[in-house]
């Protein structure tokens, strides 16, 4: 009966429950959650009860031996975001019609920008709130082929990523730009070496760590046949990888100054290996963006053409 309850019938008191369920998962148990939801623990417990009580399912483990869900657990997890992605959505269209930027947004970007000059992300978004103070932002990094799916599915409202092979399910405007170069660690053999003596089949001869995932980087590398000896979907673990001195690997100037300025990074053969990424802000074609993303997308072109 508290299943079909729910069905036929769901009231907001449910929805939170189906948020605080979700905070828990996200958050990987009851008293990570605390913070989250700065509400404590054995509240917590109460609500999934209760929502398990709701439902008529037992959704999660949870005691000494830690938090984990159970099959029904991750199935109504599933749901739940279908749910709240709804909600959201229609508090979005609600809020076109009264003209109100209330609502959340997500904008999923990829890697190190916030070091580099010609990237005003973080201004755009103080510009951002102070327009629309009201409507949430939710900020993650993630690779770019999941950037660009989660872009289509709908589960992200704007992405910021390098353009290459463009989609045609997506709107791509560029804000700007790095330069990437090649670089080794301290106790590389390259590291040591005189430039002049370096060439391209030395560079090819070597371990080579490259982005695995749709990317300039991973054309880069194939245009120039380095030989892959270790993959990585982001720039930070690249980073490790090139400290190790083991491997060499392109990386943004603008990250690599302060390891370079330390002695723990070289640029190598700067006037032969080099390309720049061009970065754009994404949104899906279709359906058209509701007024809080078209303003978040409005406010990056204008804060990077200043």
């Amino acid at each position: 009966m508290a299943r079909q309850s729910l069905v036929t019938k769901v009231g907001e008191a449910d929805i939170n429950l189906l948020r605080i369920f979700r905070s828990v998962v996200e958050s990987g148990g009851l008293s990570a959650a605390e913070t989250e939801l700065n509400i404590g623990r054995s509240t917590i417990s109460k609500y999934l009860s209760n929502l398990e009580i709701r439902l008529g399912l037992k959704l999660c483990n949870r005691g000494p031996g830690g938090f984990s869900l159970t099959e029904d657990g991750s199935k109504v997890l599933a749901a739940a975001d279908r749910l709240l992605l709804s909600v959201s959505d229609f508090q979005a269209e609600v809020n076109e019609i009264k003209q109100d930027l209330v609502g959340r947004i997500h904008v999923a970007l990829f890697d190190q920008c916030a070091s580099n000059p010609d990237s005003h992300l973080a201004r755009s978004i103080r510009t951002f709130n102070l327009l629309a103070p009201d409507v949430q932002i939710e900020l993650s990094l993630e690779p770019p082929n999941v950037i660009e799916a989660r872009l289509i599915s709908g589960d992200v409202d704007v992405g910021i990523l390098a353009e290459h092979r463009v989609s045609k399910s997506l709107n791509y405007v560029p804000i700007y730009t790095e330069n990437m170069y090649l670089f080794c660690g301290q106790g590389h053999p390259f590291f040591d070496r005189d430039q002049a003596s370096l060439t391209l089949d030395d560079i090819r001869a070597t371990r080579y760590a490259g982005i695995s995932v749709n990317s300039p980087n991973l054309h880069v590398g194939q245009t120039l046949k380095l030989r892959r000896a270790a993959k990585v979907q982001s720039e930070h673990a690249l980073s490790i990888l090139i400290l190790s001195g083991r491997y060499l690997g392109f990386l943004p100037d603008h990250l690599t100054k302060s390891f370079v300025e330390q002695g723990q990074m070289k640029m190598l053969l700067p006037e032969q290996l080099n390309y720049r990424a061009t970065f754009s802000a994404v949104n899906r074609r279709s359906p058209e963006p509701n007024r809080i993303t078209h303003a978040f997308l409005q406010t990056l072109v204008n804060e990077h053409s200043r």
